[in-house]
């Protein structure tokens, strides 16, 4: 394979490539991860996302960050390949079912009947998960909720909460719009932070009203990130569990606004954009 099609998308400024592999998949995945995603140089994203055939689901997505690391699950994502899949022919339906490292996740499109295509999607998420071992993070306790943190010997008024949406998400409520120096500064020492057993995703929160948020995110395996689809969710579980929202949050990140919502079975609900920017090849030669 010499030339790979590839479509470049992206949920609320969380840009990632898309790759069919409902046919083939391309080898040395996390190589080619790191050297697409290099902004300035290369396509440019936050990383790929592979469409592949699945056993269990109408599809499964795979997801490998921009250090090629592989992820396990992407909420962002997720819608996006739902749109593809629907406006590409994969699957020709308004419920999808997508396989990922974290389970299966439930899909509701919602199409635009005047032009037939997905500009939103609604993600079932599954429920969110407090529990120290599950996530995992290092705890003395069941569950680690606004943990006070030193970083490198710096201390800070830093509080952390643990949860996880299908990855490992670290909360951090502040009283100020979140800064450079919080997100690009601490964000990376806490992602790599020792309770992290395997890293986790960073967000800085700060409440406006007892339904909106904003927040900012360091995205374990890829840096700062526009938006996050499973932050957002664990920013709104973790501000209702401590008193601060309730249902239904609206999530406002660098790159858009996502609706976060909980069902009656406990589940958190996802609403977002899901947009298609371009086609193109990319030349395998390139890998070095």
């Amino acid at each position: 394979m010499n030339d790979l099609r590839f479509t470049k998308m992206h949920g609320a400024g969380n840009d990632y490539i898309y790759i069919d592999c409902m046919e083939s998949t391309p080898d040395a995945l996390p190589q080619l991860a790191v050297e697409m995603s290099r902004r300035h140089f290369s396509v440019g994203a936050d990383g790929i996302i592979l469409i592949c055939p699945s056993e269990v689901a109408d599809l499964r997505m795979r997801i490998f960050n921009a250090d090629g690391s592989e992820a396990r699950m992407c909420g962002n994502a997720s819608r996006c390949v739902g749109k593809y899949a629907y406006e590409h022919g994969l699957v020709r339906k308004q419920q999808i079912s997508l396989e990922t490292l974290s389970g299966i996740k439930y899909l509701t499109l919602n199409i635009d009947p005047a032009t037939d295509e997905v500009p939103s999607v609604s993600v079932d998420m599954g429920p969110a998960s407090f529990v120290a071992a599950a996530i995992p993070v290092k705890s003395t306790t069941e569950t680690l909720i606004e943990s006070g943190v030193t970083v490198e010997g710096e201390e800070h008024a830093l509080k952390i909460s643990a949860v996880s949406m299908g990855n490992p998400h670290g909360v951090i409520f502040v009283d100020h719009e979140p800064d450079d120096y919080e997100v690009l500064h601490l964000g990376p020492r806490l992602e790599c932070h020792p309770i992290w057993p395997d890293r986790a995703n960073i967000e800085f929160c700060r409440v406006i009203d007892r339904h909106t948020l904003h927040v900012r995110v360091w995205e374990r395996g890829s840096g700062e990130t526009w938006a996050c689809g499973t932050g957002a969710c664990a920013s709104a579980a973790v501000a209702v569990a401590t008193g601060r929202c309730d249902f239904p949050v609206k999530v406002e990140l660098r790159g858009g606004t996502l609706h976060i919502n909980r069902s009656p079975q406990g589940h958190i609900i996802m609403e977002g954009p899901a947009v298609e920017v371009y086609s193109g090849t990319y030349k395998i030669s390139n890998l070095k």
